[in-house]
């Protein structure tokens, strides 16, 4: 299979096996495709779980259930970095 790919995309491959990430093009190529194989694109529409999260945070905004910038920052510099 010959493949023509735009300028960009071509210079992406080139630097990857330039780098030493693959041994050669057609690598990129196929852990390319792999990753899409694995991660479908379908995977950007939402579900019903999603939508779900989108009605709660809506309900929430609406009772006025909600936390100013600085203090869900600091809650989340709490809990992730430990500050």
């Amino acid at each position: 299979m010959n493949l023509q790919l735009k300028p960009d995309i071509q210079k992406f491959v080139d630097d990857q096996v330039k780098a030493g990430l693959f041994s050669s093009p057609a690598e990129v190529v196929e852990a390319g495709l792999a990753r899409l194989m694995l991660d479908p694109q379908s995977k950007d529409v939402l579900d019903a779980d999603d939508l779900a999260a989108i009605d709660e945070a809506e309900a929430q905004i609406a009772r006025g259930d909600v936390l100013d910038w600085k203090d869900a920052s600091a809650q989340l510099r709490k809990k992730h970095l430990g500050e």
